[in-house]
């Protein structure tokens, strides 16, 4: 049995393309896979604080220099970085805001990527320390940009996962949202074609 972790962070519950293309996910990974565990982290229903002050202490001072606020931030953190050491599989839906990813994911990462837990420092620079792990990240895009300069989303993640370790990242783009007719349903089409092919 596998483990398998969701995060979603479209702000939209409803006609939301990137929950659309999670659902179908699930859909086929379940059919594949029955006996896999899932579990659905939504961020915008319980987002994550931003980076701040109280995780840092949180992070940085020894146990008995803490506040009460610095220890919750940090058992926050603690929380959300066991429920991804635990996973086999991430499954990050992203839509694209401004040409990037969703401030509630990226606030997620922030509490993810530790030193000494994600990563270390050796002498012969970072080391990710979740190999082994597979990736799949599910996005939807008002506009066409897989490939453009625009794309700030699919460099940042490959840059931010294989930093951890995760070097095996499926990126499925659902592009072309906003542009109406032929386009949207083409981009839909591509997505769930692709989807089709990873469980």
């Amino acid at each position: 049995m596998s483990r398998v972790l969701i995060i979603e962070s479209s702000a939209r519950q409803q006609d939301s393309v990137s929950r659309q293309l999670t659902q179908t996910f699930i859909s086929q990974w379940k059919a594949a896979h029955p006996n896999d565990q899932i579990t659905v982290r939504d961020l915008a229903v319980k987002p994550v604080p931003h980076l701040d002050i109280n995780l840092l202490g949180g992070w940085m001072k020894p146990a008995e220099q803490r506040s009460d606020i610095e220890q919750a931030s940090l058992e926050r953190s603690n929380q959300l970085t066991d429920e991804l050491l635990a996973a086999d599989v991430l499954v990050m839906a992203a839509p694209m805001y401004n040409f990037a990813i969703p401030s509630t994911l990226k606030a997620w990462l922030d509490h993810v990527l530790r030193a000494g837990v994600t990563f270390k420092y050796t002498e012969t620079g970072p080391q990710g320390l979740l190999s082994g792990k597979r990736a799949f990240v599910l996005t939807a895009r008002g506009g066409i940009y897989a490939g453009s300069t625009a794309d700030h989303q699919e460099p940042y993640l490959r840059q931010v996962m294989g930093f951890i370790g995760i070097h095996d990242v499926t990126f499925i783009h659902a592009e072309g949202m906003n542009l109406g007719g032929d386009f949207q349903e083409k981009g839909l089409n591509q997505a769930n074609a692709r989807l089709s092919q990873v469980a």
